[in-house]
């Protein structure tokens, strides 16, 4: 049977150039959930810049595809994430950035959009779970990994702050539901619910501390978005070693999955 490619596969979204400060980086630290004690994450005199970051940084990238009429902006979720670190961001300066749809899986009912940026210093992919765009012939894709039914090595108990969704909007993703209750029920939430790549990177700043690693270590992280995370609320972390400084992880808040398929590495 042959496979059909979708019509936006491989359409090359843009090159960009962003530039940020300090400052940025800082306020991307606290927005997900760096102490204030932590003076290489929120002090400019020992700033190591968190790799996911990054993500701010290339937000444009799925929203742009969003905008060009790829998949009806007010159904399309974000439905996993996956970053793969190449070098150390500088504490300041610009980045070149280049964006392209890399391929879209036929779900069915829905399509699958991974949108790719590339830099000198990382690849991150974006997975845009888009309903009413599948249906097209081509191949479904991988599908999601089973959940690990081993008994955990750690489980860590991790705060959101009741403000983290609105200091995190500042950085770049304003999509009204993650601060305007209307357009949050608009959404089909109760209320604002955190950024899903909020969450999963401060899954990963407890997961490198129970590793005994650097957050700034980072190599890789990837996670699927099960359910939302309302600010405020705890997740329970589980994780998986995996040897070395990796570890696979799934995180639930107030018992429903937020986070499954979660794997962090660090060097």
């Amino acid at each position: 049977m042959t496979s059909h490619t979708h019509p936006w596969e491989g359409r090359h979204l843009g090159d960009r150039t962003v530039a940020y400060d300090e400052r940025d980086a800082i306020l991307y630290a606290l927005a997900v959930g760096a102490p204030a004690d932590r003076l290489d994450l929120v002090f400019e005199d020992q700033l190591r810049v968190l790799p996911t970051f990054a993500l701010t940084l290339a937000q444009w990238a799925p929203d742009a595809l969003g905008s060009a009429g790829a998949f009806d902006t007010s159904t399309a979720v974000h439905g996993a994430q996956r970053l793969d670190v190449i070098a150390p961001l500088p504490r300041s300066g610009k980045l070149d950035l280049s964006a392209r749809v890399d391929r879209v899986w036929d779900k069915g009912a829905a399509a699958i959009f991974d949108v790719v940026v590339e830099s000198d210093f990382f690849r991150a992919t974006w997975a845009i779970f888009a309903p009413g765009c599948g249906g097209f012939g081509g191949e479904r894709g991988p599908s999601a990994p089973a959940q690990d039914e081993r008994t955990p090595s750690s489980t860590l108990i991790v705060p959101t702050a009741a403000n983290q969704a609105a200091l995190y909007r500042l950085l770049g993703d304003r999509h009204h539901m993650h601060v305007d209750p209307k357009a949050a029920r608009a959404a089909g939430q109760p209320r604002p619910f955190l950024h899903g790549l909020a969450t999963l990177a401060t899954v990963s700043l407890a997961v490198a501390d129970d590793l005994g690693a650097h957050p700034a270590d980072l190599t890789r992280l990837e996670g699927r978005f099960a359910a939302p995370v309302f600010p405020g609320e705890e997740l329970v972390v589980a994780t998986w070693a995996d040897g070395g400084r990796t570890a696979r992880f799934e995180a639930t808040a107030d018992g429903r999955p937020a986070v499954r398929g979660g794997m962090a590495a660090f060097s």
